[in-house]
C-alpha cells in the first residue's frame, strides 16, 4: 500500500485528495463530496461506499480516474487538498499500533496481541462442544441443555484467557479486532464483562476467519493492516 501511495504521489497532472473521517452519515459524506469535488466526476456509488466504511475513506480524483482507499484504521479528521496528498494516509499506515485479536468459533479460539504486524503474545486452544441433536423428544431437550452448558463453560474459559493475555495491556491498546463466527462473537461479548472495557477501539470484524489456529492468528495479524482500493475510470469500476 505504501508503494502504491508513493507511486500515486509521483503522478503528474491535476488531482484532488479528500480525507473522509469515520462515523459520517451517507448524507454528510454526499454533502462533503459535492462541496469539494465536481459532481459530474463523482461515481454514483462512491458516497455509499465511503459512508459504509467503519474506518472512513480517502478519495483521490483526477480528470479521468477516481480512487477510493478504505484504510485499516480510522481517519479522524476531514481534509481536502489539491494534488495527490498521501502523507496523512502514509503516516497512519506507518504507526506501530498495538492491536488485540480475538478469534473464536464454537470449540476453538485464538487470542493475540500484535505490535505492527508482529504477534508479541498469543494463546490458542479448543473446547469440547457437541453438535446439535437431530432427534426429537425429551432426549433432545436434555442434549440441548447439556450443549448449552458446554458452550457456557467454553466461553467462560475463553474469557479467562482473554483477561490473562490482554488485561495487562488494556490501557495501551489502540484497537481490538474480532474474528470468526458472528453469533459466537456476540455470545462471548455477552459472557465476558471485561470486553466492555474495550468497546471504544473495535475495528470491523473478520467474519471469514476459518477455525482459529496459530497460523490463522498470525495471518489475521498481518491482514488487519490491509487496505482496500476501488478504482473508477470515467465512472466505470476497474478494481
Amino acid at each position: 500500500m505504501l508503494t502504491f501511495l508513493t507511486e500515486l504521489e509521483a503522478t503528474s497532472g491535476p488531482a484532488e485528495s479528500l480525507y473522509i473521517p469515520s462515523g459520517l452519515s451517507l448524507q454528510e459524506v454526499g454533502n462533503l463530496l459535492e462541496k469539494v469535488l465536481d459532481p459530474q466526476a463523482i461515481p454514483p456509488e462512491l458516497a455509499e461506499l465511503a459512508a459504509a466504511s467503519k474506518t472512513g475513506a480517502v478519495i483521490f480524483v483526477s480528470p479521468s480516474q477516481t480512487r477510493l482507499v478504505v484504510p485499516p484504521f480510522p481517519i479522524r479528521a476531514e481534509y481536502f487538498a489539491r494534488g495527490y496528498v498521501v502523507e496523512p494516509l502514509c503516516s497512519l499506515l506507518k504507526r506501530n499500533f498495538r492491536v488485540a485479536l480475538i478469534l473464536i468459533r464454537l470449540g476453538a479460539y485464538a487470542i493475540g496481541l500484535s505490535e505492527g504486524e508482529n504477534l508479541v503474545t498469543s494463546k490458542v486452544g479448543t473446547g469440547l462442544i457437541h453438535g446439535r441433536h437431530k432427534k426429537g423428544g425429551s432426549s433432545q431437550q436434555r442434549f440441548r441443555r447439556h450443549r448449552e452448558k458446554q458452550i457456557e463453560y467454553f466461553l467462560t474459559r475463553v474469557c479467562g484467557h482473554i483477561q490473562e493475555r490482554l488485561k495487562p495491556h488494556a490501557s495501551t491498546l489502540d484497537f481490538v479486532v474480532y474474528g470468526g463466527a458472528q453469533t459466537t462473537i456476540l455470545l462471548l461479548q455477552k459472557q465476558c464483562p471485561f470486553l466492555a472495557r474495550l468497546e471504544g477501539v473495535i475495528l470491523p470484524p473478520l467474519l471469514d476467519i476459518p477455525e482459529p489456529r496459530q497460523a490463522v492468528l498470525e495471518k489475521a495479524a498481518r491482514r488487519v493492516w490491509s487496505s482496500s482500493v476501488i478504482e473508477w475510470h470515467n465512472n466505470e469500476v476497474l478494481v
